[in-house]
């Protein structure tokens, strides 16, 4: 975000935290039988899910829905400029997408591209408030602790592979990012409890020392002080540890992590085994190598996967400068890897039950803050002329539209599904589709009902918000 609105930030803050604190306290959740029919589980289509995030605000103009094409020069009109870069064609006639992502565009014929993903009107744009909502499903502020999406599906599924932690979040740290508090909130389970919350790798080229003892520390030793910490949790009172629900389950997410010290699976986390040819084909830095670490995840039995190009207030897709310039570097950082995996899986035999979801918490444009209908506080300066290379690319969050990819998990082949206007404001005018259905959708290919939920202090609590999800059928093949 560009202005950092400390009373909003500070009120999200204090609520999320008493949500967590919530949760701790909180009595064991209990799943509620299905009333009727509708909430039977459907058919799986996928085994495990990949999300791939682009923390910060995609430009959907600048990706995967490119409109009319306005080179720069000093003196244009930033009302003239739809797009900073050429359409280019895919392996699928009709769909087009952005210059740069050459790689992405050859595979289009595996996968749907979404083009009518609506976002949240949640107020003053946050990134922290738009994240939280996309990952969980709910607009915060919250009275407990909402599970992040895989929480509820390593809940729902449980591990495919007994050593593997059924969620695991790659490349997003918290030490020395600005916003790692607001993170925190949405990058757990929640009322659900800590063993269904993710295990973090946040820098997969050192993915392997998350399967180890600490530097120095021999096995032996490390089992010793396991043994200990256990033992400590065990005779805790339940006020330092929350109730006896959340106590063991943080007592099961220890020995799940211990038990993939010894597993045969900890050897997918070591990226110095892969090829060195392969090896290559993801290194364009953290997320190819990201990319990379999910694919030997899928191989051992992972659930879900969230890969993250790392949100960072200012950095990387939050382009509040230099919009055209930094896209350009972006496009060289994702779209090879995102290729690769989509190729590998496929040569693997995979593909077809691992769900990809490539998606962002909004979208971005030159001129429009929020929804042109609903405008909101204006976050960053914008000139009508341009006379400097640094304002010509997507600067503003717009919630008016988003793009999605999805690949595998039962999704068409070579499908475009939705459509947004061809001049500003370019938003959507076909198939709008919100968190809640593409949520639902999500859940469906898994054999996840969107109506499954939990009892938490008395009342129930769906995956889907409300349970009101309705899976898009249309985009399945």
């Amino acid at each position: 975000m560009f202005i950092h609105d400390k009373t909003n930030r500070r009120d999200f803050l204090k609520t999320a935290s008493a949500a967590t604190l919530g949760a701790l306290a909180a009595g064991s959740p209990r799943i509620l039988r299905a009333a009727d029919d509708s909430d039977r589980a459907p058919a799986a289509r996928a085994d495990t899910v990949i999300l791939l995030w682009m923390g910060g605000g995609m430009a959907h103009t600048e990706t995967y829905d490119p409109k009319r094409y306005t080179p720069f020069e000093k003196g244009v009109h930033a009302d003239q400029v739809l797009s900073t870069f050429p359409a280019i064609d895919t392996a699928v006639d009709p769909i087009k997408i952005s210059q740069g992502l050459e790689s992405i565009a050859s595979v289009m014929d595996r996968g749907t591209l979404i083009r009518s993903h609506v976002l949240g009107d949640l107020g003053h744009i946050l990134h922290s408030r738009h994240q939280y909502h996309w990952h969980t499903g709910y607009e915060p502020p919250l009275t407990v602790a909402a599970p992040h999406l895989g929480a509820w599906i390593a809940h729902a599924l449980g591990p495919r592979n007994d050593a593997v932690p059924p969620f695991i979040s790659i490349g997003q740290p918290y030490e020395g990012n600005g916003e790692a508090e607001e993170i925190k909130a949405f990058e757990t389970a929640g009322i659900l409890g800590s063993e269904w919350g993710p295990f973090r790798v946040p820098e997969p080229a050192q993915a392997i020392e998350a399967v180890r003892p600490p530097a120095g520390m021999s096995k032996a030793r490390f089992r010793e002080r396991y043994a200990a910490y256990r033992k400590m949790l065990e005779a805790s009172p339940v006020a330092v540890h929350g109730s006896d629900y959340q106590r063991e389950s943080l007592l099961r997410s220890l020995d799940n992590a211990y038990r993939l010290l010894d597993s045969p699976a900890a050897k997918a986390f070591d990226l110095s085994l892969e090829p060195r040819e392969s090896y290559a084909k993801y290194d364009t830095g953290k997320f190819g190598l990201g990319c990379l670490l999910a694919r030997r995840l899928v191989d051992v039995g992972a659930r879900f996967i969230e890969v993250s190009t790392e949100y960072e207030p200012f950095k990387r897709w939050d382009t509040h400068d230099n919009g055209h310039t930094r896209m350009a570097d972006l496009k060289k950082m994702v779209d090879r890897p995102i290729a690769q995996l989509i190729l590998d899986l496929e040569q693997r035999g995979t593909l077809d039950r691992t769900l990809i979801v490539l998606a962002s918490e909004f979208s971005r444009d030159m001129l429009v803050e929020g929804k042109a209908d609903k405008p909101v506080q204006g976050q960053v300066h914008q000139p009508d002329i341009i006379e400097e290379l640094k304002y010509y690319g997507m600067h503003r969050h717009f919630t008016g539209a988003s793009s999605v990819l999805m690949f595998g998990g039962g999704a068409k082949r070579g499908f475009l599904y939705g459509k947004t206007a061809d001049e500003r404001p370019c938003t959507t005018v076909e198939n709008p589709i919100t968190i809640t259905d593409l949520h639902a959708t999500m859940f469906h290919a898994v054999g996840i009902s969107p109506k499954r939920k939990v009892e938490i202090e008395q009342r129930p609590f769906y995956v889907t918000k409300d349970g009101k999800g309705e899976p898009r059928m249309e985009l399945f093949a």
